[in-house]
């Protein structure tokens, strides 16, 4: 493991990776969790958060792109759709939009570009593998 390549990282880079890291574990928790109740509510909007700052914080990076935007931008407006969707779902007490949103959100928006991070030459590589 080498954490000093986090470390070394750009800001916007370490924010964007420790709020996608904690919106997925708290994402993955939620699917866990009893619906309806106190702790799944509360657990929820810590997410959304976690999920709102890793999506802003996406729209700032590239890094990847010689300093353009780069294919994996386009999940930007996914995540804010699906942000979108769970919060309209809840909203309006829809409460299939809100689950199917939710899934979404966390397969769409953190498990696809968790694993696109885990490439050759991106950071959480060289700081998982070295």
């Amino acid at each position: 493991m080498n954490l000093q390549a986090f470390a070394e990282a750009p800001l916007v880079i370490q924010i964007h990776a420790l709020s996608a890291g904690c919106g997925l574990i708290t994402g993955l928790s939620l699917l866990l969790l009893p619906r309806g109740r106190k702790a799944h509510r509360t657990l929820g909007m810590i997410t959304a958060v976690f999920l709102a700052i890793a999506t802003l914080s996406a729209a700032f990076i590239f890094q990847l792109n010689d300093g353009e935007p780069s294919l994996i931008h386009a999940l930007i407006p996914v995540a804010a759709l699906g942000l979108f969707g769970v919060s309209m779902g809840v909203a309006r007490k829809n409460w299939k939009r809100h689950k199917n949103a939710g899934r979404g959100l966390i397969y769409g928006a953190l498990l696809i570009p968790g694993i696109l991070a885990f490439t050759p030459d991106r950071l959480l590589n060289i700081v998982a593998f070295g």
